[in-house]
């Protein structure tokens, strides 16, 4: 096992059934990356009903039916308020503690783990699964000592943040005893602008969005809708509702000769609230109190002060036009832009600043009842090592919980 939160989880549930468990962990403490998911403020799950959690995760959702049966987002919650942890729900649905600390869900589980005297060993580090006749027997560590166990729960997580301790060991040790690895992708990724959408990125960096709608286009084909919150970065762009169209870009066939081919789009809608003729209005009462300004001085009340120059020179009106000089033409220009601003999309950021890893243990390889192997009788996997991953708000921590849940269990 690994000190993430579904091997936590999975070592808790185990417990709890009455058996010894030893929770191995190769950093120096249990959940690093839970400290920093939600910004550090922990996205426990998400209020949703199973339905919209099948909804947001884009590939393999029907596996996860039964973990979520046997362990939902209401069992999660209802686990934390028992060790002290009140919670709140948030935009979107997102569930967090009342604190705002993801210190405070360590705890609550670290708390649990203690009570049920489950032997923790940290800076273990895991190199291989011991197995004899298709059956497990326990596992070696890098230094040589063998642990011997009945049952063996593989919750290493991903590639993503290997500062936290994810960096692909279960992948190995899964695949030397007969299992099949999916292609390892980041998700829920930034993604790369270059040339004149980078130049632009790079004039409004740090800048966030909170209220805007965007569509993703491949080849002039809309495969992605969202609204909500984006950022502009150095590279390109960031933010949630970025991150979660990535975990649709990276799916797309043939993405990467679309993306060289400078075939994908990001369209944002600035103003989604208003449509263009309303829009239109808004900008005519704006330009009427300003008359006398010049163009450069009449966005403020429109605008954040990082994009007026880049909508300026994307509209190429001269700034220091009067606003009583703006043509009927330049005008519609302005609305285009604002209802329609285009950036081109060049790559993703790599794996390791992906917030969760999209590929892993084959799903076709395992029990979904009991997170069991259908190739090594004993052996479990739990969390970002199967092939699982969902979009943000808290559906990915809640596929941590359900399968450690359920291997646990096992």
């Amino acid at each position: 096992m690994v000190g993430g939160p579904a091997g936590m989880m999975a070592a808790i549930t185990a417990a709890e059934q009455g058996n010894r468990v030893i929770l191995l962990e190769k950093m120096e403490a249990l959940g690093r990356k839970l400290l920093i998911t939600g910004k550090g403020r922990c996205n426990i799950t998400n209020s949703a009903e199973i339905e919209e959690f099948m909804q947001n995760i884009p590939e393999n959702s029907k596996f996860l039916y039964s973990s979520f049966k046997q362990y939902s987002n209401k069992d999660i919650i209802s686990f934390l308020n028992n060790q002290g942890v009140a919670t709140k729900i948030e935009r979107g649905g997102r569930v967090f503690p009342n604190s705002d600390k993801a210190q405070d869900v360590l705890n609550a589980l670290k708390r649990r783990l203690n009570e049920l005297k489950v032997e923790i060993k940290t800076n273990f580090e895991v190199s291989k699964i011991i197995t004899k006749s298709g059956e497990v027997e326990g596992i070696e560590g890098k230094n040589g000592e063998k642990i011997i166990a009945d049952k063996v729960v593989i919750a290493t997580g991903g590639k993503s943040y290997p500062i936290t301790g994810s960096t692909g060991d279960g992948y190995k040790m899964a695949k030397e005893v007969g299992h099949t690895i999916n292609t390892l992708k980041p998700s829920l990724v930034p993604l790369i602008c270059e040339g004149i959408s980078k130049k632009i990125c790079q004039s409004m960096q740090g800048l966030s969005l909170k209220n805007v709608a965007i569509k993703i286009k491949c080849e002039d084909k809309v495969i992605y809708k969202d609204f909500g919150e984006m950022l502009f970065t150095h590279y390109g762009l960031s933010g949630p509702i970025i991150l979660s169209a990535s975990a649709i870009l990276i799916r797309y066939k043939n993405i990467e000769n679309l993306i060289q081919s400078n075939k994908v789009k990001i369209c944002i809608d600035l103003k989604p609230a208003l449509d263009e003729e309303k829009l239109d209005a808004r900008i005519l009462r704006d330009f009427k109190e300003l008359k006398n300004k010049q163009f450069k001085n009449s966005l403020d009340k429109l605008l954040p002060k990082k994009m007026i120059e880049p909508i300026i020179e994307i509209t190429k009106i001269d700034g220091e036009k009067r606003i009583n000089e703006i043509t009927k033409e330049e005008r519609k220009r302005i609305i285009k832009i604002l209802k329609n601003f285009e950036l081109t999309i060049n790559g993703f950021r790599p794996i390791e600043e992906a917030i969760i890893t999209s590929g892993g243990i084959n799903i076709k390889e395992i029990n979904p009842k009991t997170m069991e192997s259908k190739i090594i009788k004993g052996l479990h996997f739990a969390g970002e090592i199967i092939d699982l991953d969902a979009f943000t708000g808290g559906f990915n921590l809640q596929i941590a919980w359900s399968t450690g849940y359920v291997s646990g269990l096992a």
